[in-house]
């Protein structure tokens, strides 16, 4: 997944989709709306998944939200609607996925004790216009790991909790 939106690359999409209702989609779902953002975000329709996060006020939506953000890129946006996230659940996962993706990458970046999304942000600013770079390339790996995590969680059928 590109880090800025000018460089996605839509993936069609089912016809019915997007006048399909997200519960319908993702029945049982911990967050249904927040999971077709993610969805469409990984499709490759930033702006899109941007319209379906931006209507949503759960921690779920805003997550999306400061991604779409961070993408776009509005790092001063980003950073509030992580802010409006507070600590995530799937901080602790993702915090474990990464760790190793650094040891391999050997980029400079060093990872707090905990996630920390702004941290994460201030990488992808870093090497955004770097798409030859290493760091590139571990920044792609790092918000792919993000975005299945949250889509999981989003997307998780509440009975399965």
């Amino acid at each position: 997944m590109p880090l800025s939106a000018s460089d996605f690359q839509p993936r069609d999409l089912p016809p019915d989709l997007l006048s399909t209702a997200p519960e319908q989609l993702f029945p049982q779902a911990r967050e249904a709306k927040a999971a077709l953002s993610g969805l469409l975000l990984m499709a490759g329709h930033w702006d899109l998944s941007h319209q379906a996060a931006q209507d949503l006020s759960s921690r779920e939506g805003s997550y999306w939200h400061a991604i779409a953000h961070r993408i776009e890129p509005d790092s001063w946006n980003s950073g509030y609607w992580f802010h409006r996230v507070g600590r995530h659940p799937i901080f602790g996962p993702l915090h474990e996925q990464v760790a190793p993706l650094l040891i391999e990458s050997r980029v400079e970046w060093r990872l707090k004790n905990d996630w920390d999304p702004k941290l994460f942000l201030a990488w992808c600013d870093e090497t955004r216009n770097r798409p030859e770079s290493e760091k590139y390339r571990t920044a792609r790996k790092i918000q792919y790991a993000e975005c299945e995590l949250l889509f999981s969680w989003c997307a998780l059928k509440l009975s399965d909790l």
